[in-house]
């Protein structure tokens, strides 16, 4: 932007900014700026332009040291948002073991459940199996009894016909 250019855009927005609905400007409400123009000598293009670098110089390193900063800030908020993203998942695999256990030992309750069960089964079968046994040698005492008794009144049968007069023969 040149300096013949400057003074006017001052002056226009300095118009357009004071400017307010209903209200004219009048000689009371005059710019701060207004006649600066004037008043300003043309300054020298190079004056200007050592002026823009002395200024650039003086603010530069500060500048750029903040660039630094900012990008060592950014770069460190990467590692910070990089090991958050690890914290996270290792929280979550925490969570998953945490999970497992619960289903192992809900898995060996149940194990133990069933262990109980098949000793009692185990058990039952064992007393099943015996009162088997005790029920048959029970069963062939009563039938050796029967055949004792059947045998021994077969006897006293046979003891009554002998002993039962019997006719003489007749030769």
């Amino acid at each position: 932007m040149s300096v013949a250019e400057q003074p006017e855009g001052k002056e226009g927005a300095a118009a357009a900014g004071s400017a307010v609905p209903g209200r004219s400007l009048g000689s009371t409400d005059a710019s701060p700026d207004e006649g600066v123009v004037e008043d300003m000598p043309m300054i020298d293009e190079k004056a200007v332009e050592q002026l823009t670098e002395g200024l650039i110089s003086h603010y530069l390193p500060d500048l750029q040291r903040s660039k630094l900063a900012l990008k060592e800030l950014t770069q460190n908020q990467v590692v910070l948002l990089e090991t958050l993203e690890q914290e996270i998942s290792k929280f979550k695999e925490c969570n998953s073991i945490l999970d497992i256990n619960a289903l192992f030992s809900e898995a060996k309750h149940y194990h133990n459940k069933l262990v109980n069960i098949r000793n009692e089964m185990m058990m039952l079968h064992e007393k099943t199996s015996k009162l088997k046994k005790r029920a048959l040698k029970l069963q062939q005492k009563r039938q050796k009894e029967e055949l004792e008794r059947e045998q021994q009144r077969e006897k006293e049968l046979e003891r009554e016909k002998q002993l039962t007069a019997k006719p003489a023969r007749r030769t």
